[in-house]
């Protein structure tokens, strides 16, 4: 079953002088060691945060779901989790079931590297389409996935049950064509450069805590 996508706001526009640095950040598969750090981020960034158990019973899923996790390597010995992102690939089509990004650590480009390697997972398992909702009071989300081929498809009226918003439904097509790996090759290319790349402002999103650019920068997770 797939359930709501939740698009956590992504790459806010770049700070005055080039924003933060966008490493060192590596991606990785999900793994039972790094939930703790996923869903200290998802009690953030969610007024719904999915619980432990379904969150165990989609990574044990593996024919069909793919979840990755953005670890900072910045501290010597430690790999903190601050970001992470999943899909679900069924007939040849990918549903991205969810992307989030800590607070505190915003203008990485942490969305971009999930994105990149999360459709490269579905790339190789042979989807050639790939779909997602986000919310239409979300344009940075929606610019973002702009970069990567998506497209508006339509609108799904209420669709976040918890704020009663419209999601935009977006796909992306050719997958498995030259033009799409052209594309993602080429964000690929642009992840180390300084600053965000959606170019939204800062939302003010009531139930998000420690947000950069609202009011905190407090890193509190640990994977």
């Amino acid at each position: 079953m797939v359930r709501d996508l939740r698009h956590h706001d992504v790459e806010p526009a770049p700070l005055p002088g080039g924003g933060r640095p966008a490493a060192p950040v590596t991606v990785t598969r999900m793994r039972g060691r790094h939930l703790d750090g996923v869903l200290a981020i998802e009690r953030k960034v969610y007024p719904r945060p999915w619980s432990p158990s379904l969150l165990r019973s989609e990574l044990r899923q593996r024919g069909t779901r793919r979840y990755l996790v953005a670890l900072d390597g910045r501290l010597p010995g430690r790999r903190r989790v601050v970001g992470y992102a999943g899909l679900l690939v069924q007939v040849g089509e990918a549903h991205v079931t969810t992307v989030a990004v800590h607070p505190a650590e915003h203008r990485r480009k942490i969305a971009s590297r999930l994105l990149v390697r999360l459709l490269s997972q579905a790339i190789a398992m042979a989807a050639d389409s790939a779909t997602l909702e986000v919310r239409t009071t979300n344009p940075g989300a929606v610019r973002l996935y702009e970069r990567f081929g998506f497209v508006s498809a339509g609108v799904r009226p209420g669709y976040y049950a918890e704020t009663g918003e419209d999601a935009l439904v977006m796909w992306a097509h050719g997958l498995l064509g030259e033009d799409f790996a052209a594309r993602l090759a080429g964000v690929e290319a642009e992840l180390d450069l300084p600053g965000g790349s959606s170019g939204a402002a800062d939302l003010a999103v009531p139930w998000v805590r420690g947000r950069v650019g609202l009011g905190g920068s407090s890193v509190e997770d640990e994977e």
